[in-house]
């Protein structure tokens, strides 16, 4: 951790006009936040302060792609506008962040959302509450960022007494078009118990190789490790076969050694 400059970042240029404004009056001591009472207890508790609610958002138009109906592949062009998309909405959420001069962004989620202007076009957002270190260190990224994190604030609480901080929310994602079967396979397995073994091989590469671009990402931010992971399945609208793939996580990094968790409480029920 290094000392904090007090020179201010200038107001990113890509965020609106509002952005601006609403951002000018956190920097004035009025703070919003999205966490619960508990959450800002236990965020306070370890040294941090929300500083603002921020957020970003990107509407991208996703370009069609051919796929074969026997034969199971990667979309990669749906792969990199999914990918795409939420890193510019992530990119400006953080933007946010360094203009209130926060250390992190925690609680952060992230959402698709698609309006009725066409099956083409999405809205992806990323919001969080960011937060600055009380002490004046700084908790910023190898990549000089202000941290991101989906953990609630009870498990950035719990993460903190470990001794590790979070560097980044990585993720990794597939966009996988599973080959339909053929009349002879569908006729062939009436009333069998048996694998199908094209849509495991299908399915299990589309995850690994979200899996593996999640692990990337975290890698570059050179993380000790990945908490938090899921992996989330989603068709979007593209049909049952053209199924999207995101791996999410918290990477994070182990900066001391001194470990305070907790003892256990035991609780005796005296209810009959």
């Amino acid at each position: 951790m290094t000392d904090t400059s007090n020179e201010r970042p200038p107001l990113p240029t890509d965020l609106p006009k509002d952005a601006g404004r609403r951002l000018k009056e956190l920097e004035n001591g009025l703070f919003t936040s999205d966490l619960s009472v508990n959450e800002f207890l236990l965020i306070k508790e370890v040294g941090f302060h929300p500083v603002g609610f921020v957020m970003g958002s990107s509407i991208y138009h996703i370009g069609l792609q051919t796929r074969k109906w026997g034969s199971s592949q990667e979309l990669e062009k749906l792969t990199a506008a999914m990918y795409n998309a939420r890193e510019l909405a992530m990119n400006r959420m953080e933007e946010e962040a360094t203009e209130l001069g926060a250390d992190g962004v925690v609680g952060v989620r992230l959402d698709v959302n698609y309006y009725e202007w066409g099956n083409d076009a999405a809205e992806f957002i990323a919001v969080g509450t960011a937060v600055k270190a009380e002490n004046g260190a700084s908790y910023r990224n190898k990549l000089g960022k202000p941290f991101t994190s989906d953990l609630s604030g009870q498990d950035f609480w719990t993460l903190m007494q470990t001794g590790h901080v979070p560097q980044g929310l990585v993720m990794g994602t597939c966009v996988y078009h599973i080959a339909h079967r053929g009349l002879g396979q569908a006729i062939s397995s009436i009333g069998q118990n048996q694998e199908l073994p094209n849509f495991t091989q299908a399915l299990y590469e589309a995850r690994e190789l979200a899996m593996t671009r999640m692990q990337d990402e975290a890698e570059r931010l050179e993380a000790t490790g990945i908490v938090g992971v899921r992996l989330e399945e989603k068709t979007h609208q593209w049909g049952s076969h053209t199924i999207e793939f995101l791996s999410l996580g918290t990477a994070v990094v182990k900066t001391s050694d001194e470990v305070t968790l907790p003892r256990p409480t035991t609780i005796i029920s005296l209810d009959g």
